[in-house]
């Protein structure tokens, strides 16, 4: 089976958060509520302190957490591009994906369901790209195969201090990481 999923070149993110407004815009969220989240991180001591961002969302699992709680069977993974979805028709708003994922996706929306991305499916569908990726200034995010990505970015990780073990649920994402972010030692801050 194909399995899609997201590069992140956090050495280019400027933390603009363009990628969390495209998404926000897209999927008619209330201030507030967000599922693509750009969160910031400092790290070492002055005078050699610095701080990096993370832009994160659905990691779009090979063996999903989300999946595997969800009562009802609402949360799903498609057959034919590994992608994880939400059937809103069958969502109570029991909160146990949210509870199960280790990345901290999906989230309980104000109306009392869970919402997702679930990589812009409809705008998939149409030859175009997640809205994250087209929304990010500085093209740090890319969207696609994710053996492909993994085999253009070599250099690509999955795991980072700030990330649970990717051994968890084997994200479907490839992270070429900036070199502050491989320090054990950080504080995540608001800007």
């Amino acid at each position: 089976m194909t399995q899609f999923g997201l590069y992140f070149n956090q050495s280019e993110c400027i933390g603009c958060r363009s990628c969390q407004i495209a998404c926000n815009d897209r999927n008619n969220l209330e201030a507030g509520t967000t599922l693509r989240t750009v969160r910031t991180f400092e790290t070492g001591v002055y005078p050699e302190a610095t701080m990096y961002h993370f832009a994160a969302t659905c990691n779009h699992c090979e063996h999903p957490a989300c999946v595997e709680a969800c009562p009802t069977g609402a949360t799903q993974k498609a057959e034919d591009d590994g992608t994880v979805f939400r059937d809103a028709n069958r969502c109570i708003g029991c909160g146990a994906c949210t509870f199960a994922c280790p990345y901290g996706h999906p989230v309980l929306l104000p109306e009392g369901i869970s919402g997702r991305c679930d990589g812009c499916r409809s705008f998939r569908d149409n030859g175009k790209n997640p809205v994250c990726v087209d929304a990010c200034v500085m093209r740090a995010l890319e969207w696609g195969d994710i053996d492909e990505l993994r085999a253009k970015h070599p250099e690509g990780v999955s795991d980072l201090p700030i990330l649970p073990s990717s051994t968890t649920t084997g994200p479907s994402l490839v992270v070429t990481p900036e070199e502050a972010a491989l320090n054990e030692d950080y504080t995540p801050f608001t800007i």
